[in-house]
């Protein structure tokens, strides 16, 4: 115990004094835990410890709750209009990448069958961890290329499920296989029945009452409940741990206090995240990667440019170019789940161990090149693609006063711009989506390509001085993010929303948001409106 606290406070010392220093030039803090663990392994003479099955458990409940807040995120109605991403996209990112990546190794490599099918379906999954953690920091996680990153994502974590299964079969004792497949299918049904069925209601009678005790510390430890007794009840299933977070998450996505809990559990995800990072660097063997850096750093190379290639094919059937590239820069790493499927292999005698040895080396990599990758991915297409200056070019908005500032240039947004111009008002628009700022510039608009939902442009366009802030956006969380940033940036904005439901307008009620246009009430009194016009000139007709 002595030893166990010493390899704590000296783990905890170090990542604090790396992520201070790489902090001051903008480097990751995934790359400070990585090196921790690295450090700790060679200080300490911990590398027994990369293969410990209690240390992976407690580290992959760092994904649990990052999932458990990516499922705050997604109620059932959005994952219907996310299915097309999730189970289009991502089936056919994960299947594709497979089947390649199988050819190459099998036929070129001269890899056996069952290592080299293993090693396929591992690589086609890519880092939920690192990924996700990314687009929630930055707010992409709301941007097209965000959108269809995390939908890839979910479908390969829920792929893990069967991937593991099939390693089971393929090590001899796991019976017959379809019998295995009609199990795991019944298994599902019980998971999503549980959760959503009885699971639903006791999260909501637990989390109100918890609510009502005013006490903080009831209610985090009801959220915790909730997070750990849904992924073990996946886990004792025969799913994975984080699957079962994702789902009690998305049930907690349709109440009032899914804001309130992503707030509370923000701190857990992070210190597990951080833990799971560590994990991974003490997985280094630099020993071995000296000896091996050609090898790995080549095979590394190839699996990510290959990768890069096939997602932004898929992709780009339905988006544009620039969506396409960012997204497949994106998940091009090897994820944190292929430990899991190697480990697994490895102790079933389907991996040889140098083999294993160069493909979690090159796992690792990936992930320690993906922050660095990610977080210049909107420069890097921005060059690539070449897209006007004006659409991000700020320069003197900042003594702009009184204009009204239009967010969204959708549908809504397109009518309200024509109907300021009609007033003579003095107008700007801000919209994420290049396709409508391609529109808006071929309208003669002054529009910018910009996320409002970050304080840079809030400053850039001056808010501050602006008359009042029309979000027309449909989007109910980006709407808030919106919201929060702009009120954060300028508690005294003038803020008109349009809001679709009042489920929307209850989520934005705690804020104070000037005013809120009712879709459906505005449409419903302006038919009154009409037919009772129609009535009087009947009459008078008459």
């Amino acid at each position: 115990m002595e030893h166990a606290l010493l390899y704590m406070i000296a783990a905890l010392a170090i990542s604090v004094v790396l992520n201070i220093i790489l902090k001051k030039f903008g480097i990751s803090q995934i790359i400070g835990y990585v090196a921790t663990g690295t450090i700790v392994a060679y200080g300490f003479d911990l590398h027994y410890l990369a293969g410990s099955h209690a240390l992976e458990q407690i580290a992959e409940f760092g994904i649990v709750f990052l999932m458990f807040t990516i499922g705050l995120e997604i109620s059932l109605e959005r994952l219907a209009t996310m299915k097309q991403t999730v189970f289009g996209n991502g089936s056919m990112q994960v299947g594709i990448t497979a089947v390649v990546v199988y050819l190459l190794i099998h036929y070129l490599f001269g890899i056996e069958f069952k290592s080299s099918l293993i090693i396929a379906l591992a690589f086609s999954l890519s880092s939920t961890a690192i990924v996700l953690t990314h687009l929630k920091s930055s707010k992409e996680i709301h941007m097209p290329y965000g959108q269809r990153s995390m939908g890839i994502l979910i479908f390969q974590d829920i792929a893990v499920i069967p991937i593991l299964l099939m390693i089971g079969f393929l090590s001899g004792g796991e019976g017959d296989f379809s019998m295995i497949l009609l199990e795991t299918f019944f298994s599902a049904v019980l998971v999503i029945g549980l959760l959503f069925v009885v699971g639903k209601r006791l999260m909501t009678w637990l989390l109100h009452f918890a609510a009502e005790s005013n006490e903080e510390e009831l209610f985090l430890g009801s959220v915790l409940l909730i997070a750990v007794g849904a992924s073990m009840l996946a886990h004792l299933l025969g799913f994975t741990y984080s699957l079962g977070a994702f789902v009690a998450g998305m049930i907690i996505a349709e109440t009032k206090y899914h804001h309130k809990v992503e707030a509370d559990i923000a701190s857990f995800k992070d210190l597990l995240l951080g833990l799971f990072f560590v994990t991974v660097g003490l997985k280094i063997d630099i020993g071995f990667l000296i000896g091996h850096i050609g090898l790995i750093v080549s095979l590394l190379f190839g699996i990510m440019l290959l990768k890069s290639i096939i997602i932004f094919g898929i992709i780009r059937l339905g988006s544009e170019n620039a969506v396409a590239m960012k997204t497949a820069l994106a998940l091009s790493q090897v994820g944190e789940f292929s430990f899991a499927i190697f480990a697994l292999a490895g102790s079933a005698g389907l991996l040889d161990v140098s083999l294993e040895k160069i493909i979690v080396l090159m796992v690792v990599l990936s992930m320690v090149l993906t922050p660095f990758i990610i977080s210049r991915v909107n420069a890097f297409v921005l060059k690539i693609f070449k897209q006007p200056a004006l659409q991000n070019d700020y320069s003197g908005l900042g003594q702009r006063k009184n204009h009204i500032i239009v967010c969204g240039y959708s549908i809504v947004g397109k009518i309200v711009s024509k109907k300021l111009r009609e007033k003579g008002s003095d107008f700007i628009v801000i919209d994420n989506s290049l396709k409508h700022v391609y529109e808006g510039l071929a309208n003669n608009e002054e529009i910018y390509f910009g996320d409002l939902s970050r304080p840079s442009i809030s400053k850039a366009l001056n808010i501050e001085g602006a008359a009042a802030v029309i979000i027309t956006l449909d989007n109910a969380e980006k709407k808030r993010l919106i919201c929060e940033a702009v009120l954060k940036y300028s508690p005294q904005a003038n803020l008109v929303v349009k809001v679709i439901s009042l489920e929307e307008k209850e989520m934005l009620s705690d804020l104070p948001i000037s005013v809120m246009i009712d879709g459906k009430r505005e449409v419903a009194r302006i038919l009154v409106d009409a037919a009772m016009k129609c009535d009087m000139t009947a009459n008078k007709t008459v």
